[in-house]
């Protein structure tokens, strides 16, 4: 026991503290991170004991009247342990209840004083520490990562001011413009109340029906049938933050702004089958990407971007800023980049830490303020609202991993799980037994001061004609795509509408589809079978008031200035890197040794992990008679939990491979998936394997141009080049082969 407690010692918070610093740069003696971190220290003697700090000798028996008689009420060691147990799940989420999180920390480039007072944002010396926790939106906990779903990305800053919430997603735009609409969206694109079917799962009747009847949710419906709703990680998706905000200077001087994330890797994502797939084989993938990606020290990397808008522009642009269903192309603002995010620790635990975090857009600092969008409004109540029932009650402010940095003084006491024992004689203001503290802060002395809007308006329930355009930016978007991209969101929108069973629910959505592009909707009616509609049902638009009259509330398509926008398009993100890139190596007995340990080192050297895939686990023996450890065996491995594949030569083992259905189904997806593939001297053999005496594709291989098509060969069996691979690995994937020719 002794040896024991001295080889674990106990793990104190000194020792994690160093271990931070060195990982951060951020002092951990720091009054600002110390406050962050609340671990339970070991005793020294490790004893067991119940929640009040009592020795357990016994923690396998319960307490009863004789060996065989009953258990005894009076157990309280039982009692303690069940009823913990009992109550050890909380109420998930309604939407993003499934998630995983990640710590690091955020500094800005330089001063933005300029536009903001907000201190985390003018003080380049400065490391903020964040916590940050990436979702799906409708699936449950126990549901599959690669959902087509939209991605929450939200990111809690602690700050010297305090806790700032930004809470993001992987798309820039909303279904719906007034918060009141949100519980309908929500409840149509839930699993069908009469049966709990489909889990994680936009396909069925209920949300296209609620969608077919919405247009102003036509927008967001096309990012969310493209690419953008399959991404590859979450290190590999963008983050903005839909709404329109205010930055505040020390003069009180306000400009408009609009949040962005771009990722240093790149946004990259899978093909829709490929999802499918890899729900199956490892429903965990985007949690354990970013896991292991933490651990193995590839700290996924953002840029906070900001468009900034002076106020005197609010009006001068074809949609209105307030509108949660519209983008500020870039063409008209640009996108400044303004700081950077680095994740580079892993939660302790994931209940405490991920699960009981709390994210709130209201959680502002002075600087950063509101405006009238009426989603974002909605938004101001339902957040607190939500984690009052969620966490328990109104102290959930006082978990560990909400906590803010800065000191709490205020009168708030009580409540369901107080922890803070607040000392003094008054909970209440003004008072003079305290000399009146806490104090109200003026403005200079860091107080939150609202900006001063003059409103001068009517009450009423209605929405502004300047959000009736539901459509001009949906096409935008779609122009903007590449081929391949349109071609992707055309077989999403047959594939969800082809799962709806009523007809008429169909026939509605070609209508609207054929408002955004007509050649959009005629191909996806005819994977539906059915005609695009001469014009669209009347009304259009069903958010109309009882008393409403419909011609008033019919969409409208605004003439737009830009007709393309190529931060729209996957196509032209960041391809310069393959940091934490997974490749696949296929081997057997007989495989060229030499090879392996070349490509490996050169993968190595530019960040890419790779893995061995063989036909067994255990060691696999090289052609000049080395141990090569296995990583994976095909039986569960699958070529889509990688990026890229290698097969090296040896005749020995290109047989070996050539027999293995396994092998061949394994480089059949990788080539339908468009992922890069190099093979070396026999390993082409693999390749043939595909099309069997076919002559034509056997040529093709030949070819001088096939890199272009993502297939690095050795043409002249001089070896691979693993540069010209590695320059494939980081275009992502190819989508000319879905124009080239099928694998069949």
């Amino acid at each position: 026991m002794k040896e024991r407690v001295e080889k674990i010692k106990y793990r104190k918070t000194s020792d994690i503290r160093a271990a931070d610093e060195e990982k951060t740069g951020i002092d951990s003696t720091n009054e600002k991170v110390s406050s962050l971190m609340h671990y339970t220290e070991l005793s020294a003697e490790e004893f067991l004991t119940t929640n009040q700090g009592i020795r357990v000798n016994d923690n396998h028996n319960s307490l009863k009247a004789g060996e065989r008689g009953p258990t005894l009420l009076e157990d309280f060691l039982f009692r303690e342990k069940i009823t913990h147990f009992d109550h050890e799940r909380i109420p998930e989420r309604v939407v993003h209840a499934r998630g995983a999180g990640a710590h690091g920390y955020f500094q800005v480039y330089k001063s933005m004083a300029k536009y903001t007072k907000a201190k985390f944002l003018t003080d380049p010396t400065e490391k903020t520490p964040v916590f940050v926790r990436f979702s799906t939106v409708a699936g449950s906990r126990g549901s599959t990562d690669l959902a087509r779903d939209v991605r929450g990305f939200a990111v809690k800053f602690y700050t010297k001011e305090g806790n700032y919430d930004l809470v993001a997603n992987n798309m820039p735009v909303f279904f719906i413009q007034d918060a009141i609409k949100f519980p309908d969206f929500v409840h149509a694109v839930k699993p069908e109340p009469h049966n709990e079917i489909p889990q994680a799962s936009s396909a069925h009747d209920t949300f296209w029906d609620f969608i077919s009847l919405t247009p102003e949710s036509m927008h967001m419906v096309m990012w969310l049938m493209s690419d953008r709703a399959i991404p590859r990680s979450f290190r590999m998706m963008e983050g903005f933050g839909v709404h329109t905000f205010r930055l505040i200077n020390e003069d009180g001087e306000s400009v408009f702004v609009k949040f962005h994330w771009k990722p240093l890797l790149g946004v990259h994502s899978v093909v829709w089958e490929e999802a499918q797939m890899i729900s199956g084989k490892d429903p965990d993938f985007h949690r354990r990407d970013l896991w292991k990606a933490i651990e193995t020290g590839a700290f996924p990397e953002w840029e906070l971007g900001v468009q900034i808008i002076p106020e005197d522009d609010e009006d001068k642009y074809e949609f209105d800023l307030l509108d949660p269903t519209k983008i500020v192309p870039e063409e008209l603002v640009p996108v400044q980049c303004i700081g950077k995010m680095t994740l580079n620790r892993n939660p302790d635990n994931f209940f405490a830490e991920t699960e009981q975090v709390a994210f709130h857009p209201g959680n502002v600092v002075p600087g950063i303020d509101f405006t009238n969008d009426p989603l974002l409004q909605g938004r101001l109540f339902s957040y607190i609202d939500t984690q009052l029932t969620r966490l328990g009650g109104p102290n959930f402010h006082e978990i560990p991993i909400n906590r803010p940095i800065a000191p709490v003084h205020n009168n708030q006491r009580d409540g369901h799980m107080r922890q803070t024992i607040n000392r003094g004689n008054t909970s209440y203001q003004p008072n003079t037994i305290e000399d009146g503290y806490p104090i109200q802060a003026k403005s200079v002395e860091g107080g939150f001061t609202s900006y001063t809007e003059r409103i001068e308006a009517n009450k009423i329930r209605g929405r502004s004609r300047s959000f009736f355009d539901h459509f001009s930016q949906a096409t935008l978007f779609y122009n903007s795509q590449s081929n391949a991209e349109k071609k992707h969101i055309i077989d999403a929108f047959s594939f969800e509408l082809g799962k709806v069973k009523r007809v008429e629910i169909r026939q509605r959505m070609l209508g609207l589809l054929n408002q955004v592009d007509e050649t959009l909707a005629t191909n996806v009616a005819d994977a539906l079978g059915l005609a695009v509609p001469g014009k669209p049902e009347y009304p259009m638009n069903h958010i109309i008031p009882a008393d409403g009259d419909p011609k008033e509330y019919q969409p409208v398509k605004v003439e737009q200035s830009i007709k393309r926008s190529e931060a729209l398009s996957m196509a032209n993100t960041v391809k310069n890197t393959i940091k934490s890139r997974q490749i696949a190596i296929l081997a057997a007995d007989g495989v060229d040794g030499y090879s392996i340990s070349q490509m490996k080192s050169a993968l190595a050297a530019e960040g890419a992990k790779t893995a061995i895939i063989a036909p067994t686990l255990g060691y696999i023996e090289s052609a000049t008679g080395e141990e090569i450890k296995v990583d994976m065996s095909f039986l569960t491995a699958a070529s889509v939990l990688f990026d890229a594949v290698y097969v090296p030569g040896g005749p020995k083992s290109s047989a070996s491979l050539k027999q293995s259905t396994y092998a061949i189904q394994f480089i059949y997806e990788a080539y339908k998936h468009c992922k890069a593939i190099a093979v070396d001297d026999e390993g082409v053999e693999l390749l043939k394997v595909l099309y069997p005496g076919n002559k034509t594709f056997s040529d093709t291989l030949q070819a001088t141009d096939l890199a272009a098509k993502g297939i690095i060969m050795n043409v002249n069996k001089k070896g691979v080049t693993s540069k010209d691979f590695i320059k494939a690995i980081a275009q992502h994937r190819f989508w000319i082969r879905e124009e080239f020719f099928a694998v069949v």
